[in-house]
């Protein structure tokens, strides 16, 4: 990717959708066995994040973590999507969920190892290619999911978890 072209999908501003909501039976693989489904989450906002541990945006699992302390009790689900779409993951999931516990005491959910971009994406990715023309750029990009699954806003990696203009949504989605 040429260097202007990978700032510019880091640098991409929220944008709003307006088209219907993520289909029904969207399923990930959980990082310790089972599944996360998406359905299970209706009636909540989602903030999905997909994340690397060996990325520069990597400390911002403090602020997601933050977020979900925060605002979970009022409803809120983060949702962390591990990938090595951008070669900055680690080997597996022991490795990813060990890392991720001790670095940073996560509690909200997490999937496996799961491809975020291009013909292998999960289909929840290819989804939000398809219907609002988002794919993530980089590590740490967010889509906020409404309680009804609606995509609220997307956020590229800069866009830090306390930053107003998130919270400012998530706040809006809980009332």
């Amino acid at each position: 990717m040429r260097p202007f072209k990978a700032l510019a999908a880091l640098a991409l501003s929220a944008t709003t959708a307006t088209a219907a909501p993520a289909p029904e039976g969207l399923r990930f693989a959980a990082i310790d066995g089972g599944e996360i489904a998406l359905d299970d989450f209706r009636g909540q906002p989602v903030l999905v994040v997909n994340t690397a541990s060996r990325c520069g945006f990597t400390p911002q699992y403090d602020g997601l973590q933050a977020l979900y302390a925060r605002y979970g009790p009022r409803g809120l689900v983060v949702l962390g999507v591990p990938s090595d779409d951008f070669n900055q993951e680690l080997a597996d999931e022991a490795a990813v969920k060990g890392f991720c516990e001790v670095n940073f005491n996560l509690t909200f959910p997490m999937t496996e190892i799961t491809h975020v971009k291009g013909a292998q994406a999960h289909p929840f990715y290819r989804w939000l290619k398809a219907e609002h023309g988002f794919e993530p750029g980089w590590n740490f990009n967010k889509v906020l999911l409404g309680p009804d699954g609606e995509v609220v806003a997307t956020y590229g990696s800069f866009t830090r978890p306390n930053a107003r203009k998130l919270t400012a949504r998530i706040e809006a989605s809980l009332d």
